[in-house]
């Protein structure tokens, strides 16, 4: 019998079978490669062109209230400026308001490329954009809001700093605006001051508020004095909603005017919004009290003030933290009603202390200026009950 071998090689049909299906798997590769490549790009491309309903929170300015700016004529002046026959005395050290920007607009929103950044940022927050421009607002409409809330938080810190250093501020009861479609137009103007409702005295807005409740919506007598003269306005209210409640209202914003004895400027451009109040204040009180109330020390803060000297909650303070601690703060006075905001998210580098009043942040301020490491320590932090 002839004995036959095995080559150990494929035949030539085996070979070209094989060589055929390597050929049409690489093919079929390249095609799944450049069909993903594809759909990756136009991924890409709609992810940074398609509005996505957001808008991004980052730390914004930090100016120092003892410092200066420029004004329009490019000369450097005081940011907080006294009459020239008011006693001033040296400042060191900064007190330093804290600001948050808006990245986006409802014209023109982050795209998501600027969106995922933010999210693993901590220094940035993500927010809907019905959080901070309302349908029914316009973008010029909260501009002119803020920077009226600016103002009138500038008025309501110099008469909660002068106080604070025992001057005597008349105040008064004003009415700011006159709505359009509200109750009171035709009846009331917008600088009448408002002694009365229905004979019952009212010092400030909530007052007002619960005189007008106390009607149940019947018609309302509001004495108001215009032009040195007092009179009787009746006013039907109407039902409305306001800070998140139903109230009747008679269709009018109205706020404190004060009599101050000297002029306090406040000269800040481009910044709007309420939240730099208690700063201004302290910022005043350091400039007409002998002594630097500082120590030379670098202390920043946040919080809405009132002229009773009550600091209140802002938005943001996780924001305002990292921008103090960026511009080189070591300490941040924060509202006491944002804690919850706080806790857990205080960058390093950076002592918070929680106030609700004015003398707390006064006596926090020159508490850190002295120096004493003990005296600091016992400063409540917002961990503190």
């Amino acid at each position: 019998m002839i004995p036959t071998y095995d080559s150990g090689q494929p035949d030539a049909v085996t070979m070209t079978d094989d060589a055929t299906l390597a050929a049409a798997r690489r093919r079929k590769r390249t095609i799944t490669g450049i069909t993903a490549l594809t759909i990756a790009i136009i991924c890409l491309f709609l992810a940074s062109i398609l509005p996505s309903g957001f808008v991004i929170r980052q730390p914004g300015p930090v100016v120092n209230t003892l410092g200066e700016v420029q004004d329009t004529d490019g000369n450097e002046i005081p940011l907080i400026e006294m009459p020239a026959d008011v006693e001033t005395f040296e400042t060191s050290g900064a007190l330093s308001l804290t600001t948050v920007q808006i990245v986006g607009n409802r014209e023109s929103t982050p795209n998501w490329f600027q969106l995922a950044q933010a999210w693993f940022d901590p220094s940035k927050a993500v927010m809907n954009i019905d959080q901070v421009f309302p349908k029914e607002q316009t973008s010029e409409e909260r501009q002119e809001q803020d920077a009226l809330m600016m103002a009138n938080s500038q008025h309501d810190a110099t008469a909660a700093a002068l106080i604070e250093l025992g001057y005597d501020v008349p105040i008064e009861l004003q009415i700011a605006q006159v709505l359009d479609d509200g109750a009171s137009v035709g009846k009331l103007e917008v600088g009448d001051v408002v002694n009365s409702i229905n004979d019952t005295p009212v010092a400030d807005v909530l007052d007002m508020r619960d005189a007008i409740a106390a009607g149940n919506g019947a018609d309302v007598t509001v004495n108001v004095v215009r032009d040195g003269e007092a009179q009787d306005v009746v006013i039907t209210p109407v039902k409305g909603d306001a800070d998140g409640e139903t109230i009747w209202m008679i269709g009018v914003s109205a706020g404190p005017a004060y009599d101050f004895p000297f002029d306090v400027s406040i000269m800040l451009e481009n910044i709007g919004g309420p939240s730099a109040g208690m700063i201004f204040a302290l910022g005043i009180i350091d400039s007409l009290t002998p002594g630097e109330m500082t120590g030379g020390k670098s202390i920043a803060g946040t919080g809405t003030i009132n002229y009773v000297g009550e600091v209140g909650p802002i938005g943001g303070i996780q924001q305002k933290m990292q921008g103090a601690v960026r511009a080189g703060s070591e300490y941040f006075l924060a509202p006491a009603a944002n804690c919850n905001e706080v806790v857990g998210h205080v960058p390093d580098g950076l002592t918070v202390v929680k106030v609700a009043k004015l003398s707390e942040a006064r006596d926090a301020v020159e508490t850190i200026g002295e120096g004493d490491t003990d005296a600091i320590a016992k400063l409540l932090s917002c961990s503190s009950k």
